[in-house]
This record gives C-alpha cells, structure tokens and sequence, in this order.
C-alpha cells in the first residue's frame, strides 16, 4: 500500500473544538533505518505493527504495511523498542472532503502540535483550516521516528 501526506504544524488549538475523535497513541520503534521504520503502536484500545518504506524526494508517498494487533502483544513489543517512546494524543478533524489527524505530543515531545493528511494524489487540493500553519512535509525531523531519537524538548 502507498501513503500520501501532507504534515503542518498547528498554530492554535481551535481544531479540538471541530474534533469528531479523540485517542491516546503510545508507540516505539523496533527499527528506525532510513530505508525502513517498524513501528509498534498502541492507539486507543488496538495494537498495530507498521512497517514504512523510504520516502520519495518531497517526502510526500511512501510504500507503508499495517496489521492489528493485540494490545498485550503491542505492549510487550513496546518492550524490546529503541528508546524515545512516542505518547501523544491524536485528534480527528473533517475538513472539506478529508479528515485532519493532529497529535498533541507529550513527553519529551511537549508543546510539538503537527497536523497530518492523507490524500489520494500527490497533486490533490486540500481545503486548509486557519489553524494550519508551516507545511513541514518532507522535514525529516518531524517525523516520529526521528522524534523518537531526537525529541522536540532538544531543539
């Protein structure tokens, strides 16, 4: 399967009051290589197992894989991760004809809010919210894995 997003950061928290969901996600990495990322999530009440290819060039398509699993088998995989453990809390917001997700980091990633969208071309015209700020797409370091390694407190 191929992924296609956009990622900005957020310039303030109106888009809490526009949320139609709003869940907890804990997640490691079991490989963080620029080739590849493993990721271990526990999102809500699922576990699930990504993998995720390099990026092409604009940092906007990558081949990624997902497969639930069970919270205990996530929790016990969270174990063995790299260290720098992810732990935010993602917000679903529909705008226009896509949905927003925006993770509010905690940890040592405090104060770090990104918003993300998935789109169906690279090309695609996206209905931007006031509260969308800097487009970040393709910046290695707001990407989880890298976030994971080198935390928003550092910078």
């Amino acid at each position: 399967m191929i992924e296609i997003e956009r990622k900005f950061l957020v310039t303030s928290v109106a888009y809490q009051e526009q949320a139609t969901l709003k869940e907890r996600i804990v997640q490691g990495f079991l490989n963080t290589d620029k080739e590849r990322t493993v990721r271990v999530r526990i999102k809500g009440e699922s576990g699930f197992l990504t993998v995720k290819g390099k990026s092409n060039d604009a940092g906007t398509v990558r081949f990624e894989w997902e497969k639930e699993i069970s919270v205990s088998d996530a929790e016990q995989l969270l174990l063995i991760c790299e260290p720098g453990i992810i732990d935010k809390v993602r917000y679903n917001v529909p705008i226009g004809n896509h949905i927003y997700e925006i993770d509010e980091f905690h940890g040592d990633n405090e104060g770090l809010v990104v918003a993300e969208v998935e789109l169906q071309s690279e090309n695609q015209t996206l209905k931007k919210p006031l509260w969308l700020g800097e487009e970040v797409t393709g910046n290695v370091k707001y990407y989880n894995s890298q976030l994971s390694k080198h935390p928003y407190k550092l910078w």
